[in-house]
């Protein structure tokens, strides 16, 4: 299906979700931010989709955010309509309930490294560059490049980012632990696919528990990380069961702890 400007293509347990602006290298803007969480929950919502991909149209994967969408806005706007709502968009994305791959085909800079962020694994074309340019432009990493990246990826590679401005090649990204794998220039997605597509052949209630379990002992997410896994738990007992049938049919709930 296509989403705005991000389409979603579904082939038997794999989603693609391709930003889809590649005449702005795929730069971000607040219709892309939308598109993008809705081609999430279209996403979440595919029970046969067992892993998914990210990447963008073109020649680049994002060139972050785009100036034009967000250079004029007045302060609290800005820190609202842009940088708060871009946060719950990547936030979506990061705690999607399949494993997600980042298939880096192009520059992932600002705002499209803080996307490429979200993913579980990045793919990486040798030709592409990666960066933090913020503070070159008097303004800092607004969608997690501060939070996320750090935990991610260690503090010390963000602040060569973040405050002295460099940017890596892919093969120094890998080597850095920013991307996982280095393809040749137009393979990234064929990569991803295979990839996403040995992950699919996994059970996909442990992949899920697994990513559950990685968030929380990351540090990125453990307040929703425990309630969802104590959640799916006790959903699967016969105690839950008898709890809504006894509600249903207004009588006392006789528990038995089962498992």
């Amino acid at each position: 299906m296509a989403n705005g400007t991000v389409k979603v293509d579904v082939i038997g347990h794999v989603a693609v979700m391709t930003v889809s602006r590649p005449e702005k290298l795929n730069a971000l803007d607040l219709d892309m931010l939308k598109a993008l969480g809705a081609a999430a929950d279209e996403v979440e919502a595919n029970t046969q989709v067992r892993a998914a991909i990210l990447t963008g149209e073109g020649k680049g994967f994002s060139a972050g955010g785009d100036i034009r969408a967000w250079g004029g806005m007045r302060p609290e706007e800005f820190g609202h309509a842009w940088v708060r709502y871009g946060h719950r968009v990547f936030e979506r994305l990061a705690t999607l309930r399949v494993p997600l791959i980042a298939a880096l085909n192009g520059h992932a800079l600002g705002g499209g490294l803080e996307l490429a962020g979200v993913a579980d694994i990045r793919i990486a074309e040798e030709q592409i560059k990666i960066g933090l340019p913020e503070t070159g432009l008097g303004m800092v990493p607004g969608w997690s490049g501060t939070q996320r990246l750090v935990k991610r990826f260690g503090p010390q590679v963000v602040r060569r980012m973040a405050l002295g401005g460099e940017i890596f090649t892919a093969p120094e990204a890998r080597s850095l632990g920013l991307v996982d794998i280095v393809t040749e220039t137009g393979n990234a997605l064929s990569s991803a696919r295979s990839y996403a597509e040995r992950i699919a052949t996994r059970g996909p209630a442990a992949l899920e528990v697994v990513k559950l379990m990685i968030a929380a002992a990351s540090g990125e997410d453990n307040g929703s990380a425990v309630e969802a896994l104590g959640s799916i738990l006790v959903a699967k007992t016969g105690d839950l069961k008898e709890g809504v049938a006894s509600f249903v049919e207004k009588r006392p709930a006789t528990f038995k702890g089962e498992w």
